[in-house]
């Protein structure tokens, strides 16, 4: 999914450990997917308090969204660099093609992951007979040493495992006997916990590992601390377990990765490692893509749309440096 804010903050996202052993809410904002009838997602990474849980850099949670209402995701072909897409839903259904030559359907349990590398672009579409969209859209931050590999498009679909009552799909790494072979560049895990109500489980977690856990449905409490729905738990590394109490039929998404230890440059749907980087990127956007001058660039073309590439963004007046 593409990050169509008008005007994109720049951020130099940095890794952050709690002092402490206690739980950090992070508070989702609002943000509009375009047009008047826009679809809205519902943003807790990155942000001013944080901006990295281990390579996780970007977590959007949108819907049960009515698509009669909103017209549902209809996102014209855009670039990304130096990250990886990671599409998981509960409901609905979106259309996915590339400048790889990828065409393939996001379902709910199915996991879709885009390595954008060097630079590619994508569109994404909910399909005609899609009543309901509902799921999350994620990024993961390259580590600086694989931020340029050639693009590619993998699709898996997870083994359902258990903890206790729980059911468990765990999209990236493995855990409670469920994962998948998912192309990572630095340790990860992505897991999607649905629990029946008024029980309690203990997640076993990488204690090396820092995690964020985003409360999709229900009323859940972390190591005694209440998360709101839409609302993403930090935690910092260190922790062997987990537990989480659910007083009703609850869903969260449990994600974690060794601290990155890098900085980054994100703007719009570029990341680099420096003013000058995003300066270039969108600069071949432009002008290889929406100019039109090289359908065969850094960014290729996506086929089969029906529709005209997103322009990016002005950038900036000032330099882009890092914030908060």
């Amino acid at each position: 999914m593409s990050n169509l804010e008008r005007d994109p903050a720049e951020l130099v996202a940095t890794s952050a450990v709690l002092t402490d052993a206690g739980v950090e809410i992070l508070e989702p904002r609002d943000v509009p997917l375009g047009g008047p009838r826009a679809m809205t997602v519902r943003r807790t990474l990155p942000q001013r308090r944080r901006s990295l849980i281990g390579g996780w850099c970007f977590i959007d949670h949108y819907g049960p969204d009515d698509v009669s209402a909103t017209g549902g995701m209809r996102v014209p072909p855009h670039p990304h660099t130096g990250l990886q897409t990671v599409s998981w839903l509960f409901e609905g259904e979106i259309d996915h093609r590339d400048s790889v030559g990828s065409h393939a359907l996001v379902r709910p349990g199915e996991l879709n992951l885009m390595t954008a590398g060097r630079g590619i672009s994508h569109s994404e579409v909910s399909t005609p007979g899609t009543r309901r969209l509902h799921g999350v859209q994620l990024w993961v931050a390259l580590p600086n040493a694989s931020r340029d590999v050639e693009p590619f498009f993998e699709h898996h679909t997870p083994v359902a495992g258990s903890i206790g009552p729980a059911s468990v799909r765990t999209f990236v790494g493995s855990l409670a006997g469920s994962g998948t072979s998912a192309t990572v560049f630095s340790p990860l895990v992505g897991t999607e916990i649905v629990m029946p109500a008024d029980t309690t489980i203990e997640v076993p977690l990488e204690e090396g590992f820092e995690h964020g856990v985003l409360v999709d449905a229900g009323d859940v409490t972390i190591d005694g601390t209440p998360v709101p729905v839409s609302h993403l738990a930090y935690l910092n590394p260190g922790r062997t377990s987990l537990s989480v109490s659910s007083g009703a039929d609850a869903r969260i998404v449990l994600l974690g990765g060794e601290p990155l230890g890098e900085q980054i440059v994100m703007w719009w749907n570029f990341i680099g490692r420096s003013h000058e980087d995003v300066v270039a990127y969108r600069a071949q956007w432009q002008g290889e893509v929406i100019a039109g001058a090289d359908p065969h660039g850094r960014f290729g073309t996506v086929e089969g749309y029906d529709g005209t590439p997103l322009p990016a963004p002005e950038l900036p007046t000032v330099r882009l440096r890092p914030r908060g």
